[in-house]
């Protein structure tokens, strides 16, 4: 019998995402992985978990007492049911599912119906806000190529210190503080409190700078 391993799933859909980071962001939070599985270019809200190349893979090697480590739900994917349904289906086959951010834990260990309530019906929040939240970024990101064509050719003002990677992650920690995400993504306070106030003009920024 193989011991049972630890496995991070890293999903990268845009230029400024890498899978180094996401590696990196693993290892500095205390996981040691056995193996690093990936998707490059696909995404989380149209290519269902099972469709996509490491994703199947997920499927064909995660055994009962695995650990299945991602940054973040979303990373799974960006459609409700889609995250719900994998999510269940893995802790059903005894996988631990474990995100960076926030530290949150999904097993099937737990027996008492009032724990089990409580599991699903976050599993079902996380699976929820990720489709929401990738449906307000999509918007942002029209909004600032719509901003961008309207000022292109005049002054963009400062170069962003921020990436749309960040962008991401800061728009996708809705409960969490200001100092926890500036501590994960290396931003000043100042930058996050921006961007959480103006996510569309953040996104107009990025999109302004991408022209040049």
């Amino acid at each position: 019998m193989t011991s049972p391993q630890t496995i991070l799933y890293a999903r990268v859909s845009t230029s400024d995402q890498t899978v180094e980071h996401q590696r990196s962001q693993a290892e500095k939070a205390g996981f040691t992985l056995d193996q690093v599985i990936t998707d490059d270019g696909v995404s989380g809200l149209s290519v269902p978990l099972k469709d996509r190349p490491g994703g199947r893979r997920l499927f064909d090697i995660l055994r009962q007492g695995d650990t299945l480590v991602v940054r973040w739900v979303d990373r799974l994917g960006r459609n409700y049911q889609d995250v719900s349904d994998n999510i269940r289906e893995f802790i059903r086959k005894g996988v631990i599912i474990r995100t960076v951010i926030n530290n949150m834990t999904f097993d099937g260990s737990t027996q008492d119906p009032m724990q089990m309530a409580v599991r699903d019906a976050l599993i079902g929040f996380m699976a929820a806000t990720a489709q929401a939240q990738a449906e307000a970024n999509r918007e942002a990101q029209k909004a600032g190529i719509a901003h961008a064509a309207q000022v292109e050719g005049k002054y963009r003002g400062r170069k962003p210190s921020y990436t749309q990677e960040q962008l991401h992650t800061i728009l996708g920690m809705t409960g969490s503080s200001v100092s926890e995400i500036a501590k994960l993504t290396g931003l000043s306070r100042q930058a996050i409190y921006r961007i959480r106030n103006d996510p569309a003009a953040a996104s107009a920024a990025l999109q302004s700078w991408s022209q040049t």
